[in-house]
């Protein structure tokens, strides 16, 4: 072979090769494209520490998560979403609180315009299974129970039964009347839905419905908020794991959020926001860590 048979032959070789690198090169390109197309974002993962941290919570529940005078959120949720976002890495400067509401809270972390969606959601929000199939949960940070509360005069209610031919308020897009009328199948007279559980308790104090039913930590912070008013029935009948709501994309972050939730109960600070928040209440909380749900 004479070298400019050599030459060619070495030529040809280096064309098949290119052809095969950028053969790779597409395939990657369309695998990138694909994987965006299916919302996989691990480089976008809380866990990064960099830039803002967008999280919501509730604007209404007084000792959960409240709006104060000067335009800021305070309670336990508040704390512990502010303990979270410093484990991941951020500084309170970096903190961007945003209120929402029950039915909100799935379409703020779904959402597909970048400034209406948030990073995690720390909002008294229950784990349920059919939430699951939607978003992730770090957590329970806390679990909860479902307890009842009625007006202070009001001797008639002694647990869930008693339920039955009351007038019950819920805030729209909670589940709570969900547990006493479909799985207990108790018939209460009407399901009143209102905007708020604050407005829920606005109309048991006007006596305009019978009871309010939700978790216990939240009827304590009315209580509080409204003293001698109510009557908290003492009377639990359900589990509320209280979780924080992660996208289904950012298992990392979801992981890492459970490690800062262990974190807190471990260094003794969960024992002593869960003080802060309802020592007054006289309601009996729990101090140990929760037993987590997974990041699936």
């Amino acid at each position: 072979m004479d070298d400019t048979d050599g030459t060619e032959a070495i030529d040809d070789q280096r064309s098949r090769i290119m052809r095969v690198c950028g053969s790779v090169i597409a395939l990657g390109a369309v695998l990138a494209v694909t994987a965006c197309g299916l919302g996989v974002r691990e480089t976008d993962s809380i866990v990064n520490g960099e830039g803002e941290l967008k999280i919501a919570v509730k604007p209404d529940q007084p000792g959960i998560s409240s709006t104060t005078g000067e335009g800021e959120f305070e309670g336990f949720d508040v704390d512990v979403a502010h303990y979270i976002a410093r484990s991941l890495g951020y500084t309170k400067d970096d903190v961007k609180l945003s209120a929402v509401s029950s039915n909100q809270r799935e379409d703020v972390l779904l959402a597909a315009d970048e400034k209406k969606r948030v990073d995690l959601v720390v909002a008294s929000y229950s784990i349920t299974p059919e939430r699951k199939t939607r978003i992730a949960f770090g957590g329970p940070y806390y679990v909860a129970h479902q307890d009842i509360l009625v007006a202070a005069g009001d001797d008639s209610v002694d647990d869930v039964h008693d339920l039955k031919g009351k007038v019950l308020c819920q805030e729209k897009g909670s589940n709570s009347a969900n547990r006493i009328t479909k799985e207990r199948g108790i018939e209460v007279k009407e399901v009143v839905e209102a905007a708020t559980y604050g407005g829920c308790a606005d109309q048991l104090a006007n006596g305009d419905v019978d009871a309010v039913s939700t978790d216990d930590l939240i009827l304590a912070g009315y209580m509080q908020r409204a003293p001698g008013k109510f009557r908290l029935v003492n009377a639990p009948f359900t589990d509320e794991r209280y979780g924080v709501g992660v996208s289904k994309d950012d298992l990392t972050g979801c992981e890492a959020v459970n490690t800062a939730i262990t974190q807190m109960y471990q260094d003794g600070t969960g024992r002593k926001l869960l003080a802060k928040w309802f020592g007054a209440t006289g309601l009996q909380v729990t101090e140990s860590v929760p037993q987590f749900e997974g990041c699936e």
